[in-house]
């Protein structure tokens, strides 16, 4: 017998499906037969998702000297599979429609995903990881859970954000309390659902419990870190009131020094508002 939280994501599973172009784009990018005018010539039939990427490829995020005009030079520069891992991340964010902004605003939900996404990504690039935009991918959709619970279990969720303000508790400890589960376990089962990779299944279902990782422990630290990073900088918020403590454990998984830590959070800060403006056009400043 599944699990509740499986059994939630398999009742609502067509409802939030990926777009057909981000199966396209795969299927290109998996065929070792593709050339960049392949991948470019997919990505290029969604319009909105071209403009999207072209934005982003040439904004601080990646900080390239000279502007990017094309699709086949963003692949070419930044690479197929980077860019089918943006195009996901991008299509994610228009898929929820039906949250009440009474339990939380979307656009401070995205911002905080943006800011994870971002945090994640920078140490990861400290570290020299290759495709740093899958942990990218990872950091913006780690709460995507939250955002089915919300929807879905609206009146248990108005429950437990009330219990965890009143009792002064982390908002995944009331979900547990009311519900037997809490968002990770959603995020993970909706991944899976997605057939998203496992290591990225991994880094959802254990950002908030790191200790019990199985097999990609750097993913999961990666996620867990960037997800503290972004509450103490502030960057938005999903639903969350206060700040997770840092495992020690995951900071020594990632292996950085403690003097990383303030570079990071400057380029984070520096690259999140525009970053913000090509995923959230029109969302006011953090």
């Amino acid at each position: 017998m599944s699990d509740p939280a499986t059994e939630l994501v398999r009742s609502v599973k067509t409802i939030y499906s990926l777009p057909a172009t981000f199966y396209r784009i795969t299927e290109v990018v998996d065929d070792p037969n593709s050339s960049v005018d392949d991948i470019a010539e997919v990505i290029s039939s969604d319009q909105s998702l071209s403009i999207r990427l072209l934005k982003l490829a040439n904004s601080s995020f990646y900080g390239f000297p000279s502007k990017i005009d094309t699709i086949s030079h963003a692949v070419t520069l930044i690479g197929g599979a980077q860019l089918r891992d943006l195009a996901q991340a991008t299509s994610v964010i228009s898929m929820f429609k039906g949250v009440p902004p009474d339990i939380v605003s979307m656009e401070s939900f995205w911002k905080h995903s943006i800011g994870v996404g971002i945090t994640s990504r920078l140490l990861a690039a400290r570290r020299r990881e290759p495709n740093t935009e899958r942990f990218f991918v990872s950091g913006l959709l780690h709460d995507i859970g939250r955002l089915v619970i919300f929807e879905k279990l609206t009146d248990k969720a108005r429950i437990f954000v009330e219990l965890a303000k009143s009792k002064k508790i982390a908002l995944v400890a009331a979900e547990r309390e009311v519900l037997g589960f809490d968002h990770t376990d959603v995020g993970g089962a909706l991944a899976e659902t997605w057939n998203l990779p496992a290591r990225l299944q991994e880094g959802i279902r254990v950002h908030h419990k790191f200790s019990s990782v199985a097999r990609f422990a750097l993913e999961a630290a990666v996620i867990h870190t960037g997800d503290v990073i972004a509450h103490c900088l502030a960057l938005g918020t999903s639903g969350e009131n206060l700040v997770p403590p840092l495992n020690p454990q995951a900071w020594a998984q990632i292996g950085l020094a403690d003097d990383d830590l303030p570079i990071l959070c400057d380029e984070a800060t520096r690259q999140i508002e525009e970053v913000i403006q090509v995923m959230l056009p029109g969302a006011s400043k953090a």
